[in-house]
């Protein structure tokens, strides 16, 4: 057991969440880890010249310490915002330098075209916020952007994608730090309802449900998705929604972007992920709760979607 250094860099236009999320995951793994004596983690911010930054929103962040002074750190953890377009030469120079030093560097959102910038993701797997995932591309062809994930890890580098990403892989390094145990205590202290694993899309299957307009196919997909094990065929679901399943299947998928039956199977996918990583459930009562029936159909699933079996990306922890 030993404290590790955490620094978390600051800049004029940060995106507050970026730090407050990682460093709130650090913060409470001192309830169930380490010691008074020995903490978990020790997290420290810096800025160039230790100045104070005002971030996205106008909130003024007061830094511990300055860059140039800062001591290599076990992780070192470099925050997205609107910022980052404009941050300093100095700070892009400061982690080409120094980011090496780290044991593991992490970035949120964005943070990772400082990255990309300083040629720390060269010939790596990166990700960033969704948006921003085209533009890296971009701009940096020797980095491989993955458009999908919610956080990567190649090697030392990891990177997430939106502000809720960074709390996932924080949630992910702690549990590498100190074991599955504590990041399940941490995430329910945080009121973090689900940790989810870095291979789980940006874009949630579930998220599509806001997409429809009309009242009857909103109501049918909320239904769907806590309703994994019915019936879900079209003409089930088109009764549902009083509708003929002609008529059903077409306004679907103008309203939805998907097929009816390309969102069911996406969201049984996730509900199976989800459970396979987050509870102790075998995998054939797993595939009957999600709508699969058998473990084989379920399996057939996962081998076509992910390339894996469930049992094994159970066992693979893709994340980690």
């Amino acid at each position: 057991m030993r404290t590790r250094s955490v620094l978390v860099i600051l800049f004029d236009g940060v995106q507050p969440l970026d730090v407050a999320g990682p460093l709130d995951v650090f913060s409470a793994a001192a309830r169930f880890a380490g010691t008074e004596d020995m903490p978990p983690y020790l997290v420290r911010t810096a800025s160039l010249g230790g100045e104070v930054v005002r971030a996205a929103g106008g909130l003024r962040m007061v830094p511990d310490v300055d860059l140039a002074a800062a001591e290599d750190p076990d992780v070192l953890l470099v925050p997205g915002g609107p910022g980052v377009g404009e941050v300093d030469d100095r700070l892009v120079a400061w982690l080409r330098e120094r980011a090496p030093g780290a044991s593991r560097v992490v970035s949120v959102c964005t943070g990772a075209w400082l990255l990309a910038e300083a040629g720390l993701l060269d010939g790596r797997r990166a990700t960033t916020h969704w948006e921003a995932c085209a533009h890296l591309a971009g701009s940096h062809p020797e980095v491989r952007v993955e458009t999908e994930p919610i956080f990567v890890r190649d090697g030392p580098v990891s990177t997430s994608a939106g502000v809720t990403a960074g709390v996932d892989l924080t949630l992910a390094l702690v549990e590498e730090d100190f074991g599955r145990a504590v990041a399940h205590e941490v995430a329910r202290l945080l009121v973090v309802f689900l940790r989810r694993p870095g291979s789980q899309a940006q874009v949630s299957a579930q998220l599509s449900a806001q997409v429809a307009h009309s009242a009857p196919l909103r109501e049918v997909q909320h239904w769907a998705t806590a309703n994994l094990a019915a019936d879900l065929s079209v003409p089930a679901m088109a009764r549902r929604a009083g509708l003929s399943p002609r008529q059903f299947a077409r306004a679907f998928a103008e309203q939805a972007g998907v097929t009816p039956g390309r969102f069911v199977d996406l969201i049984r996918l996730e509900a199976a992920q989800r459970m396979l990583v987050d509870t102790g459930e075998g995998v054939s009562r797993i595939a009957r709760q999600c709508g699969y029936g058998t473990q084989e159909g379920m399996r057939r699933a996962f081998v076509r979607e992910l390339g894996v079996s469930p049992t094994e990306y159970r066992r693979g922890r893709p994340d980690l």
